[in-house]
């Protein structure tokens, strides 16, 4: 039975340390740090209000300037879902929404109905976390372990269940295979629970942290869209981002 929902916290986290692409949060995209670019993508999404949580004031001064909202979080954190725990008690203290909507700072491509794909599926209420996944069209990319494959079957509510993520190309057999996106819909008590869970054997294993949710046994569904959005991670990746945006 499908429940209604209506509006989520969308939280960003932005770190700026990054190895292959120094200070990335604030790279230049036709005019705008890229922060920026994700941050209007996930307003246009339109599914509830959105921060910017960072551990550095000039990330924090560049969504200021441009009329964002933005918190300062320690910069400490072990993973961005940690950041985003953080972030949501500075944000919403009287815990006014229910779902926490994750965005990656590092996709400036994002479609807005990408991010609202991911809130899809907790319209089930048995669902503890949504995210998304595009199918392979490109094999050198399916067999490409820095492309995380989703293990799903369809739920009977128009998603599919997740039955694991794995760097491996799996399931075996004839069928398409999917690519995970890493945006994830958590509800506001599954996301508590998951920061307070340690890392876990497959985790680690994988390195997946959607991996230590569902050895906990929590549900993540997944909602199927068309394309995946292109991560900025090196000055390649830059450069074509910046060649999208000026066809736009």
């Amino acid at each position: 039975m499908e429940t209604r929902l209506t509006a989520a916290l969308v939280i960003i986290p932005a770190r700026l340390a990054a190895t292959r692409l120094p200070r990335k949060p604030l790279a230049d995209i036709c005019g705008k740090p890229m922060i920026v670019r994700v941050l209007e993508q996930a307003q246009n999404a339109d599914i509830g209000p959105v921060a910017v949580a960072c551990d550095d004031k000039d990330i924090f001064d560049a969504i200021q300037d441009h009329g964002g909202q933005a918190v300062m979080t320690r910069v400490d954190h072990a993973s961005g879902s940690d950041r985003i725990h953080e972030a949501v008690g500075l944000v919403d203290p009287d815990e006014k929404f229910e779902v926490v909507l994750n965005v990656q700072g590092d996709v400036p491509l994002i479609a807005p109905e990408a991010i609202r794909a991911a809130f899809a599926p907790l319209t089930v209420p048995d669902v503890q976390i949504g995210t998304i996944m595009t199918e392979f069209t490109n094999p050198d990319f399916r067999d490409d372990p820095n492309f995380v494959k989703a293990v799903t079957t369809p739920n009977g509510e128009g998603h599919h269940r997740a039955l694991y993520f794995t760097r491996a190309l799996a399931p075996s057999g004839e069928g398409p295979h999917y690519h995970h996106i890493g945006i994830y819909a958590y509800r506001r008590s599954a996301l508590a629970k998951f920061v307070a869970l340690s890392p876990s054997p497959l985790e680690l294993r994988e390195k997946l942290e959607q991996l230590r949710a569902l050895e906990a046994g929590m549900r993540i569904d997944v909602s199927v869209i068309d394309s995946a959005p292109m991560d900025v991670n090196t000055p390649e990746d830059l450069e074509r981002a910046r060649a999208a945006y000026r066809t736009f």
